[in-house]
């Protein structure tokens, strides 16, 4: 009898035994996934960290070029006004009929030519280039279309006067060039006329 319990003690051992070791090995199979699983996802946010660093250097290394290319563009619109005012003032000195026969105000007038064209080649060395827009096509994206004009002998669109020149800095728009475009004659307001 004592060896039939012995046996029975030794085979309920043996069954713990096996029940333990298959969860054993479980355990082992579930530690295993999820340390591959914990490997891969540490692979996975490594991986990404380093694209968005090689992003942020990218950005950085484009900002730093933008700024150094066109670091000076509020300054060179800032400019515009001193040139613009200067021309003002020319044409308003020159138009007036209080000084026209002066001869003293004909060598001030001078010099204010030589300082306009001191600045517009500051302007040019500085890659700062007027938009060329009189008898060329309208086009919305340099130019600002300040009245219309009627006029039969050229094509609608068509830049007649300019009554504020654009410019560019580099490639980038600095100021539109205001402009008067052609437009063709209405004919409702020729039919209430005759």
């Amino acid at each position: 009898m004592i060896n039939e319990d012995d046996n029975k003690i030794k085979e309920n051992q043996d069954s713990k035994n096996n029940a333990e070791s298959e969860t054993m090995s479980e355990s082992d199979e579930l530690t295993e996934i999820s340390l591959e699983d914990k490997l891969k996802e540490a692979e996975d946010k490594t991986l990404r960290a380093l694209a968005e660093t090689e992003n942020q250097r990218r950005r950085f290394e484009n900002e730093t070029k933008e700024a150094f290319e066109y670091g000076g563009f509020n300054l060179a619109r800032e400019t515009l006004s001193v040139l613009d005012n200067l021309q003002r003032a020319y044409q308003s000195i020159k138009n007036d009929e209080n000084f026209k026969n002066n001869k003293d105000l004909d060598k001030f007038l001078e010099n204010i030519r030589i300082i306009e064209k001191d600045l517009i080649t500051v302007f040019e060395k500085n890659n700062i280039k007027k938009i060329n827009c009189l008898n060329e096509k309208f086009n919305p994206n340099n130019h600002q279309a300040m009245l219309e004009m009627e006029d039969e002998s050229v094509d609608p669109g068509t830049i007649l006067q300019e009554i504020q020149p654009g410019y560019f800095y580099k490639d980038r728009l600095l100021r539109p060039s205001f402009v008067a475009v052609a437009k063709k004659k209405d004919i409702k307001n020729n039919e209430k006329k005759d």
